[in-house]
């Protein structure tokens, strides 16, 4: 009788990053952050573990020509997540969840943000759903930051019937944010073309009002909503000459009322998006964003190949954001 020998395997991924039996570490090397596979919309999030975690979206790498949709420009499968400790030595944590882990996506792992809340960890996605035209905000949980994440509600959370689409159609409902204001009010924000908001209720899974607009200059999409000391910000993809930049805005609220501040970041060579993340970190705080500095594979940055990066910044007396 022959003896069945089981050995562990080590998963390879279509192209680019590899998701492997055991976690690697890297040394940042300067930007790009990540250098064996192209990543955008990072989202930065520190743990009561005391590391500093990003999540972003794989972006594939084809060897086709570059393009602005569909198979060859915005093809992202998957969501990975990276971490570190000193923002020098960083840890892969690998694919941590798929769109199609959602029963009701098709897929698209589009901007991401997770929020420890009461113990666990959520993640706010975008994704798209059944019909082919439909963007949705989902949300899955789990007990670490590195999953594994399921599904929190079985339906989506956000969907695009729930809003006035206007001129921007079936494009607006994705690219969440969430925070939690200091009267305990969790709140999320979303939207390409229109900033939506609407307050959750305590478990992060449900409406708790109705959903209004901010009103945001230059906005394109890509909020990520914050409060910090006595300012709320909303840092968001605006539009340059050609290319998306990042700017602000500022608030005594959250409700407003908003004032532009300006652009923080320019536009990125050859990438038509670009996407923020901020976030304080062992005295120090950083913008995340991705550009197209990155090539792999003889094929050179474009659209679909993007790649994330990060640069410190510091806050003035009045409260404005500096790159440093």
């Amino acid at each position: 009788m022959k003896r069945l020998l089981f050995v562990p395997l080590l998963v390879l991924f279509m192209t680019g990053c590899k998701q492997v039996a055991s976690e690697k570490t890297f040394t940042f090397e300067g930007n790009p952050l990540v250098r064996d596979c192209y990543t955008a919309d990072p989202a930065p999030m520190v743990s009561s573990d005391g590391r500093l975690y990003v999540y972003c979206g794989h972006d594939e790498c084809f060897e086709d020509k570059p393009g602005y949709e569909g198979k060859y420009g915005f093809n992202i499968t998957e969501w990975l997540c990276y971490s570190t400790e000193d923002m020098k030595t960083w840890t892969d944590h690998g694919v941590i969840m798929k769109p199609t882990d959602f029963s009701w996506s098709i897929g698209e792992a589009w901007a991401s943000q997770v929020m420890e809340y009461e113990g666990k960890y959520y993640f706010f996605v975008s994704t798209q759903c059944g019909d082919p035209n439909c963007k949705a905000v989902g949300v899955a949980v789990s007990d670490t930051p590195t999953g594994p994440f399921e599904d929190a509600i079985g339906c989506p959370l956000i969907t695009d019937d729930m809003t006035d689409n206007g001129l921007r159609g079936w494009w607006n409902d994705f690219d969440p944010t969430i925070m939690v204001d200091d009267d305990g009010t969790p709140w999320l924000c979303w939207g390409n073309g229109t900033c939506f908001l609407a307050p959750l209720k305590h478990n992060l899974i449900e409406l708790a009002g109705p959903i209004t607009t901010l009103p945001m200059e230059n906005y394109v999409e890509g909020p990520w909503l914050y409060k910090r000391g006595e300012h709320y910000y909303n840092v968001y993809a605006s539009m340059g000459d050609h290319l998306e930049t990042i700017s602000y805005a500022m608030a005594p609220s959250i409700e407003g009322p908003w004032t532009f501040v300006g652009e923080l970041l320019g536009e990125q060579k050859d990438s038509f998006t670009t996407h923020p993340g901020v976030i304080d970190y062992k005295g120090k705080s950083y913008l995340f964003y991705h550009g197209t500095s990155l090539s792999l594979d003889g094929y050179g940055p474009a659209t679909g190949r993007r790649s994330i990066c990060f640069t410190e910044i510091y806050y003035g007396q009045d409260g404005k954001i500096h790159l440093k």
